[in-house]
């Protein structure tokens, strides 16, 4: 069973970045995609990129594509997530997980999440 952990978090003005890490603290997830999503207050959570087990290809959700870059290191254990350029509207509390469900290219369920690390971003 994986267990994950986020860090990275912070309070950053507009313009400042951030590297985000998911850590798998128990298990192992260098075997599957894992994901980044966010969530910000009194909103749905929302994809935010994924990355392949081999690292080969990622995928951003249309909004982030410019300005945020995953990457992993499965030595480590550890899923990054570059975030350049960040807005007032990047304020949310950033989750990561792990894909168990995969059709092709397409993840269907993601699970094992983190409890979250909060990026909060002023203007």
């Amino acid at each position: 069973q994986v267990q994950l952990v986020e860090s990275g978090g912070g309070l950053v003005q507009a313009g400042d970045s951030l590297r985000l890490s998911c850590v798998a603290s128990r298990g192992t997830f260098s075997m599957y995609t894992v994901g980044w999503f966010r969530q910000a207050p009194s909103k749905e959570r929302e994809f935010v990129a994924a990355i392949n087990w081999r690292g080969s290809r990622t995928y951003y959700a249309d909004s982030m594509k410019d300005r945020f870059t995953i990457s992993r290191d499965n030595a480590a254990n550890t899923v990054y997530l570059q975030m350049n350029s960040l807005k007032p509207e990047d304020t949310a509390v950033y989750s990561c997980a792990v894909c168990t469900l995969r059709s092709d290219e397409t993840c269907l369920k993601y699970d094992h999440w983190g409890r979250g690390t909060q990026v909060t971003v002023s203007s």
